[in-house]
């Protein structure tokens, strides 16, 4: 069986991700996009029984363009104010393209707080699945009226690989301006050639990506094989493809080779530790030398205090920090035992002699070998 159409006939649950380069134009919101794409999901739906999570950008450009600005202003004030204005327009035609097809739609807005805290990340997954259950398309949104720099996903395709990690979904679709992940940009080099497929995302590949966004988006061609590369890892493949061609994702499911087809990883990562790694947001640093180094990267061992030789930032017990070695290169993520100030304390010291600095002892790691994820660092 060829390899695209082997993929996408196991599918029970899609993430379909569209971005503001495929779903805008300088009149506003494409309508015509989302009447297309409606009507693709919705015939899947029916004729597949296709579970379908919709990740839309277009709020903060639909609000733009309804407010006659020509370009995405800079303030977070303001672009808070844009996507405000733009929401509910993006909201009501979703809800009226789908409505023709006799489906409902339902609006989630997230910031990476929700994801952050397991018990709120637990919580936006069963309301996912009742959604899904009911037969309900949750379309969601980064909620850009009221996210700050701190709590920013960065963009939708960053939004829209961690949604594919909590819900468990089988495929993602990320739908943009272009045809999918060439050796060069297309816009300004006419010989780029289209990459079919990408057995696995590499530092060189990344590096290779374009990061040039568009006018109205936040996210290149760097965010998509970027979050490609995070669902590959909990063995999900990725197609990245052109959402302004007529019933793409109709074509998709009927095994075409349209796009770049980014392959999952063989052995995936399990879901917690994918949460650990890419939706917690690091609160601090903590640097090892270079023994503590061999232990945890080729060793797969727990970080224990006797190889920390520096703490950078502050953070709390159980929070998310980034392991680093003594050149600054991380490492690692993980979740730690102790709060910043009492990993200064006992840096450097044995395990013995936590109790006897401290005056107590949750454990004998820094962090534990179960709450760490290895990074691809080369």
């Amino acid at each position: 069986m060829d390899l695209r159409k082997g993929i996408v006939d196991a599918v029970k649950r899609v993430v379909i991700k569209i971005g503001s380069g495929a779903l805008t134009t300088e009149e506003g919101l494409n309508l015509g996009i989302i009447d297309a794409l409606s009507e693709d999901i919705s015939f899947l739906m029916k004729t597949r029984g296709l579970e379908v999570i919709l990740v839309s950008s277009g709020a903060i450009a639909s609000g733009i363009k309804k407010m006659g600005y020509s370009q995405r202003p800079q303030s977070i004030s303001q672009q808070q104010a844009a996507a405000a204005v733009g929401q509910s327009t993006l909201m009501l035609a979703y809800e009226e393209a789908f409505q023709n097809h006799g489906q409902k739609v339902a609006q989630i807005l997230v910031t990476r707080d929700d994801l952050t805290h397991r018990k709120r990340y637990l919580n936006t997954r069963n309301t996912l699945f009742t959604l899904l259950h009911w037969k309900v398309i949750p379309i969601i949104n980064e909620n850009d009226t009221v996210v700050v720099d701190e709590i920013k996903f960065g963009d939708n395709d960053n939004l829209s690989a961690m949604i594919a990690n909590l819900a468990a979904a089988n495929l993602v679709i990320n739908l943009t301006s272009i045809d999918g992940f060439y050796d060069d940009d297309p816009r300004v080099n006419k010989d780029a050639r289209l990459i079919p497929i990408v057995e696995k995302v590499t530092s060189k590949l990344e590096r290779e990506a374009s990061s040039i966004p568009g006018a109205l988006g936040k996210g290149g061609m760097e965010s998509k094989i970027k979050a490609a590369k995070r669902v590959a890892m909990c063995g999900i493949p990725t197609i990245i493809t052109n959402g302004l061609k007529k019933n793409i994702v109709r074509v998709i499911f009927e095994g075409k080779n349209v796009g770049t087809l980014f392959l999952p990883q063989p052995i995936p990562m399990k879901s917690r530790k994918h949460w650990i790694a890419f939706t917690k947001s690091p609160k601090g640093k903590i640097m090892v030398d270079k023994g503590a180094e061999d232990a945890l990267v080729r060793k797969g061992k727990s970080l224990l205090p006797s190889g920390v030789v520096a703490v950078f930032g502050r953070f709390a017990l159980g929070n998310s920090v980034t392991i680093v070695n003594e050149k600054q290169r991380s490492l690692a993520v993980g979740l730690v035992n102790y709060e910043s100030t009492d990993v200064e304390r006992i840096k450097g010291l044995k395990t013995t002699e936590i109790e006897k600095t401290l005056g107590y002892k949750h454990y004998d790691e820094v962090v534990h070998k179960d709450n760490l994820v290895l990074l691809n660092t080369p």
